[in-house]
């Protein structure tokens, strides 16, 4: 990370020397615990970690495992591993032992650094490993049989920068929603740590008077990379415990926060506040404000506009990194709906049989010129990804207009055969979401004799305690006005909570299974 008070935001992380006073600037702050590290601490923690890593054992091109909540170590550790040339995984705290075993060996993680508030997972985990705990078993903030006591057997190690660093990469699960995680790896380079600056984030313009508010856990892609992009530029990061609509528009007034980024079911949650609430607190430090991971629907966005002005811009990628596009807010206005241009990568549509299709007809979406990546331990999964062209595609559908902006239609496994009909059911989904009892909705097929499959919806409510057979039929009703017939679910139950990751991410297949029989 920078200095604070330079405008070199290029510098290796690792290499730029604070000037004096600038060192004290707060790098992260934990809302709503007030936790706050001082660049100067985190650096420090960071090379004292890195340090001890490197002198037991880690070597370039090793593996480390966190699993850690949003706490003041996560991106000490992230850091740390990143100035000694080592992938580091981040895994999702909401996974069970089993699935949390998977990764750390399927990683082949020579060091994994656990949290207190996962010592139930941690406590079996050695059960769980086929190969036992990795011989670096690093534990925060408490005790734990088989686990050194992190951050005390770093106590002794020097804080001042390393000597030599090389560029370390983040190795991110996918979310699983549609089977077993999946590692995602980058070519590590022999090099020292480069700015950690991306195509998007460069439109963002943060910088060292910036404050970016994070409200998601940093265990996803986006939000650890890019609150690691914003220390580099030497931002202050506002880290969300978890996140709560109302809290969240406290952050923005309490910590005068410049760019934040959010994903759709954030701002649905943060426009079903009552009135009084929504009006309550001063955003008037908002800058620019980004979202993705997952399909906004239009009337959304809109509302999100219509509250905070036209500074919602919108970014389509994925962990793979196989190509990027943006769209800001002024220009997404007179193309509502679109994920934007290409800022990394040449979209290509095409169809079943790999023939390129003209603008206006949907496809499967690939990208051209993207980052070089491959599924880890997954050959198979690695040339599916890709076209004979070499192109790669992460399952999504859509199109190009005429002058090349891009719209998604939906995911590929999701797509519904109901009838000999096509039918995807985002759309459902977003005109669901519009009615004002609704604060989420999945549409999926489950079997039917007759059509093959039936569509059906599961809704979540703002008021859980609202669910009735006859609000079920307004609902049906408010679809059947607005979607033609085959498009419009034939059924609508009812989830206190719709089974969605914190980065937006719906598992489907677990309601598959609970409604399809």
């Amino acid at each position: 990370m920078v200095d604070p008070s330079s405008e070199r935001a290029g510098v290796p992380a690792g290499r730029a020397e604070p000037t004096p006073g600038s060192s004290a600037k707060t790098a992260v702050t934990l809302y709503p615990s007030g936790v706050r590290l001082s660049f100067a601490e985190l650096d420090s923690a960071a090379n004292k970690l890195a340090r001890f890593l490197r002198g037991h054992g880690v070597r370039p091109g090793d593996t480390v495992a966190i699993l850690m909540e949003n706490n003041r170590h996560i991106h000490a550790a992230a850091w740390a591993a990143r100035r000694i040339g080592v992938y580091y995984t981040l895994v999702n705290t909401h996974l069970s032992v089993t699935e949390v075993a998977y990764i750390i060996d399927d990683c082949e993680a020579t060091a994994v650094l656990a949290s207190r508030g996962q010592r139930g997972i941690c406590q079996e985990l050695d059960r769980e490993l086929p190969r036992g705990l990795p011989a670096l078993a690093l534990f925060a903030d408490g005790e734990l049989d088989g686990w050194q006591r992190y951050p005390d057997c770093i106590a002794h190690e020097s804080g001042a920068p390393l000597d030599e660093t090389w560029e370390g990469q983040l190795l991110q699960y996918s979310a699983g929603s549609t089977g077993q995680p999946k590692g995602i790896r980058r070519p590590l380079r022999p090099a020292a740590p480069s700015s950690l600056s991306t195509p998007v984030f460069r439109e963002l313009g943060v910088g060292p008077d910036s404050v970016y508010l994070s409200p998601a856990p940093t265990y996803h892609t986006a939000p650890a990379m890019w609150t690691m992009a914003a220390q580099d530029a030497g931002a202050t990061t506002v880290i969300m415990e978890r996140f709560d609509a109302e809290g969240a528009l406290k952050c923005i007034e309490q910590f005068g926060v410049t760019h934040a980024q959010f994903v759709p079911t954030m701002f649905i949650r943060m426009l079903r506040l009552p009135e009084a609430v929504k009006h309550r607190y001063d955003l008037s430090s908002l800058k620019r404000v980004i979202h993705a991971a997952a399909p906004c629907p239009v009337d959304i966005k809109r509302q999100m506009i219509a509250w905070w002005g036209p500074i919602i811009d919108e970014y389509y990628g994925s962990s793979e990194g196989a190509g990027i596009s943006f769209i800001r807010a002024e220009d997404w206005l007179r193309r509502p709906g679109s994920v934007g241009k290409p800022i990394l990568g040449v979209p290509h549509i095409l169809d079943d049989d790999g023939r390129e299709l003209p603008a206006g007809e949907v496809g499967d979406v690939f990208f051209e010129g993207g980052y070089d990546f491959d599924y880890l331990n997954d050959p198979e999964k690695t040339a599916a990804a890709h076209s004979p062209q070499g192109w790669v595609t992460v399952g999504d559908v859509g199109y190009l207009d005429d002058e090349g902006y891009l719209f998604l239609t939906d995911r590929r496994h999701n797509m519904i055969l109901s009838g000999g009909v096509n039918i995807y059911p985002q759309e459902a989904e977003h005109v669901l979401i519009g009615h004002p009892a609704v604060v989420d909705a999945a549409v999926f097929g489950i079997p039917d004799h007759d059509l093959g499959q039936s569509v059906m919806a599961v809704v979540e409510l703002v008021d859980p305690s609202a669910a009735s057979d006859e609000l079920a039929q307004e609902l049906l009703t408010w679809v059947r006005a607005r979607l033609s017939r085959q498009k419009c679910p034939r059924a609508i139950a009812f989830e206190k909570r719709l089974p969605r990751t914190d980065a937006g991410k719906l598992y489907k297949r677990t309601l598959v299974e609970r409604y399809g029989g």
